[in-house]
């Protein structure tokens, strides 16, 4: 009877296949690991950043709402811009970081016949819906997060 020893060539290219394809799998998993963990983390900052958005807004309210807050346009998209030590609006777009494109829209809102808001009344000139949008590209598609608020002109 014969008997052999040792591995032959066939089993040593099985087993390297085994592994090869074990290792690609983990490589897989892992770059999609890292894919998720990166739309998320943009996914968080666009929030952060569209909630700065409203809280600049509103601190503009805070400044002067006849200046900052009243003389917006209501067709016109709005950017936000710091510089030396201050906010303010611009129509020029302004990138937060190179990725995100943050836009700021103002509308006028209406009252009913009960001073309810309402998408049909009476003009009210002392209350504004602002809303922040944050874009920016996440694989070949662009991504949106919106915030949206009403402002007050309770200081002026």
């Amino acid at each position: 009877m014969k008997t052999t020893q040792g591995i032959s060539l066939v089993e040593i290219i099985i087993g390297a296949a085994i592994i090869s394809a074990g290792i690609l799998s983990i490589n897989m998993v892992y770059n999609t690991y890292v894919q998720y963990a990166l739309a998320n983390q943009r996914n968080a900052e666009a929030a952060y950043l569209a909630q700065e958005g409203l809280e600049v807004m509103a601190f503009l309210r805070d400044g002067s709402w006849d200046t900052n807050i009243r003389t917006l346009s209501t067709t016109t998209p709005f950017y936000l811009t710091f510089s030396g030590g201050t906010w303010a609006t611009t129509t020029s777009q302004q990138y937060v970081d190179g990725i995100y494109l943050r836009s700021v829209s103002v509308s006028d809102v209406k009252r009913d016949a009960n001073n309810d808001i309402a998408s049909t009344g009476t003009y009210d000139p002392d209350v504004k819906l602002i809303t922040v949008s944050v874009s920016y590209t996440q694989g070949h598609a662009t991504t949106t997060q919106t915030l949206s608020e009403y402002l007050t002109d309770m200081l002026d």
